[in-house]
């Protein structure tokens, strides 16, 4: 199954968090917190603004995208947990260098 998200939406996979601490401590899979991170694998076409044009999105596909720990609807494609939330919900877009 494919998704093609609407409007402002974005849909997004939950990035696995560290299993493990900085200073070596293993966290057991009940202890962990759902991860807060994740990356972007669809964007919608964007959100009609006042004038009836299309404002485009700032995300973009590949992007890896902070966001609340419980923000977006979960759904479940093809056995993946994905999360759809509009661009609003994200927090920041991780920057790797």
């Amino acid at each position: 199954m494919k998704l093609r998200p609407l409007a402002d939406r974005v849909i997004v996979k939950r990035v696995e968090s560290e299993t493990k601490t900085a200073s070596g401590i293993y966290i057991p899979d009940n202890a962990a917190e759902k991860p807060d991170q994740g990356e972007v694998l669809a964007v919608g076409p964007g959100k009609r603004n006042d004038k009836g044009e299309i404002a485009a999105l700032t995300v973009k596909v590949g992007d890896r995208v902070l966001f609340g720990k419980y923000s977006g609807q979960t759904v479940k494609v093809d056995g993946d947990e994905l999360l759809v939330m509009k661009e609003d919900d994200l927090f920041a877009v991780v920057e790797t260098k």
